[in-house]
C-alpha cells in the first residue's frame, strides 16, 4: 500500500510539473516599451531600456518578455508603434517618456500606457502617470509640516505650464496653507513681487521710522541702540513661518535669494522646494541654506547608479530607476492576480516597495512615499 502510495504521488509529481511548465509557457508576460531609441533623447530612452533589463535580470523570471519600439520623442510616430504593440497582443506598455507622446494615444482602446511623466492632468483613460506627482511631493512636505507643527505656510507658484498640476496637488493632498501667490520668473519682476509679498516695505519703512524716533530721543542709550539697529534691514516679523517654493534650478536659488534680500532668511523661515532630483549645486549655495524637499531614496538611488555605471560606464537619470521599479512592480502585480489582465491590477488598491519609494496603487493612478531631505551648510540630510 505504501509503494502504490508513493508511486501515486510521484505520478501526481511529474504531472504538476508538467502543467506548470505548460502554463509558464502560455503565460508569458508580454511589456512593451515606447521610448526615445533614436533622435536628440535617444541617450534618455537607451537608459531607460538598460534599466528595463537590468531589471529583468535581477527578477531572474524568464516569462517576462520586453518589446521595445522607438518614439523619437514624436506623438504621431508614438501612435504607429504603440499601434503595432496592439496588434502583437499586448496589453500593458511602459512609455512613452514626455508627455506630449500621450496626445494621440486614446486611439489605442486596448494598451494601458504607464507613463513615465509626472504630469497627471487631462490624461487619456487608458495612461497612467507613474512619475513623481505634485501630490506625491505634497503629501509628504504636509508631514513635515504636521510632525513640526507648522501652521503659518504661504506657498509661492511661478507662472508656468505646470502651475496648474501644483494647485491640484495641493488640493488632492488637502496641505493646510496661509495663503497662495503667483509670480513671474522674470528677474526684472521677481524682486518686485517678493517685497510686496513680505511686506518688505513697510517693515523697512518701520526700521527707517525705529532710527528716526530714536535720534530725536534723549535716551542715555541711544548710541548703542542705533548702532544695533544699523546692523537690521527691516523690524517687524512676516505672516508665515513656512514657504513653499514650487520651483527648482535657477529660479528656485532667485526666489530665495529675493526672500533673503527681503530679510527673509531660511534660518528663521523654513524654505521647502519641489521637484528636486539632488541638485548638486544646491549643495554649494550655502548662503540660500538650510532648504528642505521631498524627493526619491538617496541611497537606493546612488547604489543603482553605482551598478548602471559598473554595467554601462555612464550614469543614469532618475527616470531609469523608476523604470527599473516599474518592471518589479508588473511583476509584483503579476504575482498577486490569477489572471494575465495585470492592466486590471492598476485600479485596485495595491502598494509596493520599490527602490524610489514605496507605490501606491488605486483607481489607475499611482502616487509615491516619499524621503524628506535638508540640504545645510553643504550637507545632505535625510530628516525620514
Amino acid at each position: 500500500m505504501n509503494k502504490f502510495l508513493k508511486l501515486l504521488f510521484s505520478v501526481f509529481l511529474v504531472l504538476l510539473f508538467e502543467t506548470s511548465i505548460s502554463y509558464s509557457e502560455e503565460t508569458r508576460i508580454k511589456i512593451g516599451v515606447l521610448a526615445p531609441l533614436s533622435g536628440e533623447n535617444a541617450p534618455l530612452g537607451k537608459q531607460i531600456l538598460n534599466s528595463i533589463r537590468m531589471a529583468l535580470i535581477d527578477i531572474k523570471n524568464n516569462n517576462i518578455e520586453i518589446y521595445p519600439k522607438d518614439t523619437r520623442s514624436n506623438p504621431e510616430i508614438t501612435l504607429r508603434s504603440a499601434l503595432e504593440l496592439e496588434k502583437m497582443g499586448i496589453s500593458l506598455v511602459i512609455g512613452p517618456v514626455f508627455h506630449k507622446n500621450l496626445l494621440l494615444l486614446d486611439k489605442v482602446k486596448n494598451i494601458t500606457f504607464i507613463s513615465l511623466t509626472n504630469k497627471t492632468l487631462d490624461l487619456h483613460n487608458n495612461i497612467i502617470s507613474s512619475g513623481i506627482n505634485s501630490t506625491s511631493q505634497l503629501n509628504t512636505i504636509k508631514k513635515f509640516l504636521e510632525e513640526n507643527e507648522i501652521k503659518k505656510t504661504i506657498f509661492l507658484i511661478p507662472n508656468l505650464n505646470y502651475d496648474l498640476e501644483i494647485k491640484k496637488g495641493i488640493k488632492e493632498s488637502k496641505i493646510k496653507f496661509f495663503k497662495q501667490y503667483n509670480y513671474d520668473i522674470d528677474p526684472t519682476k521677481l524682486t518686485k513681487q517678493i517685497e510686496k509679498i513680505t511686506n518688505y516695505g513697510i517693515r523697512k519703512q518701520n526700521l527707517y521710522d525705529e532710527i528716526s524716533r530714536i535720534e530725536n530721543s534723549d535716551d542715555p542709550n541711544k548710541e548703542k541702540i542705533l548702532e544695533k539697529l544699523e546692523k537690521k534691514y527691516t523690524i517687524g516679523n512676516v505672516k508665515f513661518d513656512s514657504v513653499i517654493v514650487a520651483d527648482f534650478d535657477e529660479s528656485l536659488k532667485s526666489v530665495v535669494t529675493s526672500l533673503l534680500y527681503t530679510d527673509v532668511s531660511p534660518k528663521k523661515k523654513y524654505v521647502i522646494t519641489l521637484n528636486q532630483w539632488f541638485d548638486e549645486s544646491l549643495l554649494k549655495e550655502k548662503n540660500l541654506h538650510p532648504i528642505y524637499y521631498p524627493s526619491i531614496n538617496k541611497k537606493n538611488l546612488d547604489e543603482f547608479t553605482n551598478k548602471f555605471f559598473k554595467k554601462f560606464n555612464y550614469k543614469p537619470s532618475y527616470l531609469s530607476l523608476l523604470s527599473y521599479d516599474l518592471i518589479g512592480l508588473i511583476y509584483y502585480l503579476s504575482l498577486k492576480n490569477e489572471t494575465l489582465e495585470i492592466n486590471k491590477s492598476f485600479k485596485t488598491q495595491n502598494t509596493f516597495k520599490g527602490k524610489i519609494g514605496v507605490f501606491e496603487i488605486k483607481d489607475n493612478k499611482i502616487h509615491h512615499q516619499l524621503n524628506f531631505y535638508e540640504i545645510n551648510n553643504g550637507k545632505l540630510r535625510e530628516i525620514f
